[in-house]
């Protein structure tokens, strides 16, 4: 057993062909968020603290699909989504709507920890925020010129996306073609096996407002219990369906599967075809990236000294 953590900046169409000027600064803060969170479980921080340290970190990256580089709605404006849970104690918190906040993840475990209650949303969610004092910023701050040309070209379209050119319905006939933002996640455990999973998102392009994904949804897009902890990403209503969170977690407690039995089977078996990955870590200290999709922006890093940063599958 020792301590282990994994993250994610999203799942999907990811080409090969992405230029260096987007592809880059993105492998930087692969690295510079594992690094974070690699710190974090050496200097004794709890699983809970790094996975909220390495999502805000991410959520302040505008090169993913969450905190300042969430994408927008169909009116042009952001609903961000996060989640946060322990997995000893099966705390969670969640928040959704969120469109001041600077870092949602942070909201999400006070409303785990300061209220009675798991789920806030939109109003109720933002009044929570400005009680507890926590960092608000104009709405302005989370929108990117290329959020705005995101919004545009889906609009032009008349389709909902994840990325440029993909329209989430959109039969995959050819296999899937586009360019990727993504959600983010982490998941850690430490020498004691304590776990923790947070996630994310500033959902769909695109998306209806009042539109609520995966992330924020306890067993489906976000995870933790004694056993293993789970984030995915990709296209929320695959995952929903799925339960994915919970049910990699439900193989390993009902089945006796390994974790990377598990996720396997999970992603291969529950959700189709180029709509899902997911990061997980296990009690005793394994971790697990698996994804349907063409790539996921992924990293992890164990006590033992293992190490992988990666896009495409053969390229960590």
């Amino acid at each position: 057993m020792g301590w282990a953590i994994a993250l994610h900046g999203g799942a999907g169409d990811i080409p090969r062909s992405m230029p260096s000027n987007r592809l880059e600064p993105r492998k930087a803060a692969l690295h510079y968020c594992l690094q974070i969170g690699v710190e974090a479980l050496k200097a004794g921080r709890s699983p809970l603290d790094v996975v909220e340290l390495v999502v805000c970190a991410l959520e302040d990256n505008p090169n993913f699909n969450a905190g300042k580089g969430s994408v927008l709605t169909g009116k042009g404006t952001v609903e961000m989504e996060a989640c946060i849970m322990d997995g000893n104690t099966k705390s969670c918190g969640a928040v959704s709507g969120v469109s001041t906040v600077k870092n949602a993840i942070s909201l999400a475990r006070l409303v785990m920890e300061k209220t009675p209650h798991i789920y806030l949303g939109f109003e109720g969610a933002e009044e929570f925020a400005r009680e507890q004092g926590i960092e608000v910023v104009d709405s302005s701050h989370f929108i990117t010129l290329e959020n705005i040309e995101r919004l545009k070209q889906a609009k032009e379209a008349n389709r909902v996306q994840i990325d440029f050119t993909q329209p989430i319905h959109q039969e995959l006939k050819d296999g899937p073609k586009g360019d990727q933002i993504g959600t983010v996640g982490c998941v850690a455990v430490d020498g004691e096996g304590n776990l923790a999973a947070a996630t994310s998102t500033g959902g769909l392009v695109n998306k209806m407002v009042g539109r609520i994904g995966d992330t924020p949804i306890i067993g489906a897009g976000t995870y933790a219990n004694k056993l293993c902890a789970v984030s995915a990403t990709g296209k929320g209503e695959a995952i929903i369906r799925g339960t994915v969170g919970r049910e990699v977690a439900a193989l390993m407690e009902y089945k006796g599967l390994s974790l990377n039995e598990a996720t396997s089977y999970v992603v291969k078996e529950c959700t189709p075809k180029f709509t899902t990955g997911v990061i997980a870590v296990s009690a005793s200290g394994e971790v697990a990236m698996s994804y349907n999709t063409v790539g996921m922006f992924r990293a992890c890093a164990t006590e033992d000294g293992y190490t992988e940063v990666g896009i495409w599958a053969g390229d960590e």
